[in-house]
C-alpha cells in the first residue's frame, strides 16, 4: 500500500538521456511525416495510450520510441516548450 505525501518529489534526467530522447523523437517525427501522418497527433496518441501502433514502423521508428520511457518523452517536450517561453 502506498502512502500519498504532500511533499514535492524531484525528478531529473541526465543530459545524456535528454539528447538521446531528443534524437529519437526527431527520427520518429521524420518517419511519421514521410509516411504522411500528422506527427503531433500520432505522438500524442502514443503518449496517452502507450500503444506503439500510433507510431509507424517506417525507418524503425516504432522500435526506437519503445526504447524511451513516456515520462522521459514528456519531460523533453515540456522542457523544449518552456525554453521557448523564457
Amino acid at each position: 500500500m502506498s502512502k500519498h505525501t504532500q511533499d514535492t518529489v524531484s525528478f531529473q534526467m541526465s543530459s545524456e538521456e535528454t539528447s538521446e530522447t531528443r534524437r529519437i523523437l526527431v527520427e520518429v517525427f521524420r518517419a511519421l511525416e514521410e509516411k504522411g501522418y500528422n506527427p503531433i497527433n500520432q505522438i500524442v496518441g502514443y503518449l496517452i495510450s502507450a500503444d506503439p501502433a500510433y507510431i509507424t514502423s517506417h525507418n524503425n521508428a516504432r522500435n526506437l520510441i519503445r526504447k524511451l520511457e513516456r515520462d522521459d518523452i514528456l519531460e523533453e517536450l515540456v522542457s523544449a516548450y518552456l525554453a521557448e517561453v523564457k
